[in-house]
């Protein structure tokens, strides 16, 4: 079990190391803001951050990582259901915990995954277009609480809007090999 854990922390780690995510990274460790407040709290108080992201039947029994002193995500509780979650993604002022099944971490996914962030989390955004990294003129836009389905979908094919709208569902990071359905509800408030 603790060999699957890791192994789906070095892919999420990896997933989740876009280019968007690391500049939004170094630019908050400069600034010595969330990432070390994150690491800086108790095993406890990152693994009940890190539950957060979900809709409680899930939390229940999702295995979590945490960082540890070296700043590396490590096993800080043992999970049955399949799912991981991790107390911060870009490591901004704002928290953005995220909850996800296996299958997310992979790319080039051969089954549907789904991820939750239940407390909201941030992209970039040139205008009103998503983008994966900091370039000039973008900015970093907060979402509301939402969930993921982590599938290789096309906005043309699909005919949904590559970009947040007033429909609270958008295929973020479309033409990418990280393109997903974002929907903008709460987990908490799912049945």
């Amino acid at each position: 079990m603790m060999k699957s854990i890791m192994r789906t922390a070095v892919a999420l780690v990896l997933c989740l190391s876009l280019a968007s995510l690391v500049v939004a990274a170094e630019k908050t460790q400069k600034k010595g803001k969330a990432q070390n407040d994150v690491q800086s709290m108790s095993q406890e108080k990152q693994i009940k951050l890190a539950l957060s992201a979900a809709p409680p039947r899930i939390a229940k029994h999702a295995a979590v990582l945490v960082f540890g002193e070296d700043g590396k995500l490590k096993e800080g509780k043992p999970g049955t259901n399949g799912f991981t979650c991790i107390p911060t993604v870009m490591n901004l002022p704002d928290p953005d915990p995220m909850c996800m099944d296996a299958v997310v971490p992979k790319p080039s996914n051969t089954a549907p995954g789904i991820a939750y962030m239940a407390r909201g989390g941030s992209h970039w955004e040139n205008g009103k277009r998503v983008v994966m990294k900091e370039e000039p003129g973008a900015k970093i836009v907060k979402e509301p609480p939402h969930w993921m389905i982590m599938w290789p979908f096309e906005a043309k094919m699909s005919m949904i809007p590559s970009a947040p709208n007033p429909s609270g569902v958008y295929v973020m990071f479309d033409g990418t090999p990280y393109a997903h359905l974002m929907v903008y509800q709460d987990p908490i408030k799912m049945k």
